[in-house]
């Protein structure tokens, strides 16, 4: 599956790309995001000999071909998910830097009727969450 994904894309099909797109489809059904640090360390602990420089420039060759998307969060955080085509918000925890996705209909509705009220309709928004564990 994944070297037709990367034809598809028009990537070369090579180790690394394989290696990187399988642990990034496995998060996918874990529903977690992948940092290039998390991906570099999944390979080590693997036995992958494949560098941090690798990782990143395969992550950003599949931001491009568009098989993922990459989320810049505050603090320079940034993660990657596999490209799925619907459109979801986060919420980030600030403690573990765990990234949670959701969908809500009403807050959606709500975006939607404030543009409209300025005169506007969105095209593309990205709503992201800062939170911490209640005490």
């Amino acid at each position: 599956m994944e070297n037709q994904e990367l034809r598809k894309a028009g990537l070369k099909v090579t180790l690394p790309r394989v290696k990187i797109l399988q642990l990034m489809e496995q998060a996918e059904e874990d529903n977690h995001h992948l940092s290039a640090e998390d991906v570099y360390k999944s390979l080590l602990e693997s036995g992958e000999d494949v560098g941090l420089a690798t990782v990143y420039r395969v992550l950003t060759q599949f931001e491009t071909a568009g098989l993922v998307v990459r989320h810049n969060f505050e603090g320079g955080h940034s993660v990657f998910e596999m490209a799925k085509g619907e459109h979801h918000d986060h919420m980030v925890c600030l403690e573990s830097n765990q990234v949670i996705e959701f969908v809500d209909d009403v807050i959606e509705q709500r975006q939607h009727e404030l543009a409209e009220e300025h005169g506007f309709e969105i095209v593309d928004h990205s709503l992201v969450l800062y939170v911490k564990p209640k005490k």
